[in-house]
């Protein structure tokens, strides 16, 4: 399995590296990762850790805000693998705030970041998932279905995000290339830490989530990593929800009581 996995350096895309070189030796397959992000010092951590598992691991430090950077990833692998299987396209960003407070430039960089960076990645890996007759799994958000408070700026990306991935089925399915979306939910991330780690807010988070958990980076890794493998060939086009059920609560939250407690 050759594959880029954008925003590797930790929390989701750290497992998802994990879970893919994981699953590629379940195949037989060799595991060769092209890891992107922009910090390097972790980054570089996560390299020697899948080296030391038998993975050809490689990093690429850069800014997917900037428009040249995703081409210049995906020659990368080419240059490195020879061609590409899965494009798993992670990085992201949120600006909090109000709509009526934001800038210019907080809203175009979440827009940059966590949307149009997908598109011109698939854009430039498009003739060798081609050839491989790959895929491209992003990670969207459920917030790209549910309007979210103080993050107009995410969930409007998100939400484009779900779309085009839709429009890339449709347009490159023909031609061999799937592309999925995974939407997680709550998930226990260093972006999310300060919450998660208070036994107080974590419990009222498990509280109003139908499965009384709070996601791990893993339970996503294990569905990008399903839609991203030979297994998934009949999936194309779907936006996979992996948060508990807690985007089902509309008619919970409006009710009076609980109606899990018995």
């Amino acid at each position: 399995m050759r594959a880029i996995i954008t925003g590797a350096a930790g929390g989701i895309g750290k497992a998802i590296a994990l879970r893919m070189h994981q699953e590629a030796g379940t195949r037989g397959e060799k595991s060769q990762l092209l890891l992107v992000d922009i910090a390097r010092e972790p980054l570089d951590k996560l390299v020697d850790e899948l080296k030391n598992h038998g993975c050809d691991a490689r990093a690429f430090v850069g800014d997917l805000s900037d428009p040249e950077v995703p081409a210049q990833i995906v020659a990368a692998a080419k240059d490195t693998f020879g061609g590409l299987d899965a494009l798993i396209s992670n990085a992201g960003i949120i600006a909090r705030g109000d709509l009526l407070e934001m800038t210019v430039e907080q809203f175009d960089r979440t827009i940059d970041i966590n949307t149009r960076a997908t598109w011109l990645l698939g854009k430039a890996a498009f003739p060798l998932l081609q050839a491989s007759k790959g895929s491209i799994v992003a990670v969207g958000s459920i917030s790209g279905e549910q309007a979210t408070p103080s993050l107009g700026a995410y969930s409007a990306s998100k939400a484009a995000l779900i779309m085009l991935v839709k429009q890339m089925s449709i347009d490159w399915g023909p031609q061999g290339v799937r592309a999925n979306c995974v939407s997680p939910g709550s998930t226990h991330t260093a972006m999310t830490d300060a919450r998660y780690s208070d036994p107080k807010l974590r419990a009222d988070a498990e509280a109003r989530n139908p499965a009384r958990i709070v996601g791990q980076p893993e339970h996503q890794a294990a569905a990008i990593a399903f839609l991203a493998s030979p297994d998934a060939v009949y999936i194309n086009g779907v936006n996979l929800v992996v948060d508990g059920g807690m985007s089902n609560n509309l008619m919970v939250a409006s009710a009076l009581g609980d109606p899990w407690k018995k």
